[in-house]
């Protein structure tokens, strides 16, 4: 018997937006469990908090299909993602792409990943054409300046980041 391939997709999800979920919704073909881990990253000062954040995916992600192959997990890690795979027996780590900046950025970590863990293996997904230029930054800072964030996050997190900001 072979032993379940778990994957784990990382971020700081704030907010989740439709980039994420359409990584999500792609990802659970791939491996037969999904973690999803919301970061605490405490340096990137979030707007919402961590327990916030996690509702939010588990909210976004609710309608998903059950016929899906993958289990889905939300979780929260602190601290460095190889080890937390590590703790996971995560098989593989998701990452979504935008543009070539994610790139960029994305092939200096896997190889610093590499040299901490070479068995754990990096899948990128490319962001579908419709969500490429969505990132979490710009949504905040477009309901921040009151234009359609809407458009861009699942409908859990409009309510919740409009009630954010008028706090």
């Amino acid at each position: 018997m072979t032993k379940p391939l778990i994957g784990l997709y990382p971020g700081t999800f704030d907010p989740i937006t439709l980039g994420h979920v359409d990584i999500i919704k792609r990802a659970v073909k791939l491996v037969d469990e999904l973690v999803i881990g919301v970061a605490m990253h405490s340096g990137k000062n979030p707007l919402f908090d961590l327990e916030e954040r996690q509702e939010l995916v588990k909210a976004s992600i609710a309608d998903m299909d059950e016929g899906q192959r993958a289990t889905i997990r939300v979780e929260p890690f602190e601290g460095l993602l190889m080890h937390y795979a590590e703790r996971l027996k995560a098989g593989v780590i998701i990452r979504g792409l935008r543009a070539v900046s994610d790139f960029e950025y994305e092939f200096q970590m896997v190889g610093m990943n590499a040299e901490l863990n070479d068995e754990i293996e990096t899948v990128f997904l490319m962001a579908d054409v419709r969500y490429q230029a969505i990132a979490s930054r710009l949504v905040k800072e477009i309901a921040v300046l009151g234009g359609d964030f809407e458009k861009f996050v699942p409908e859990a997190v409009a309510a919740p980041l409009k009630a954010k900001l008028k706090g």
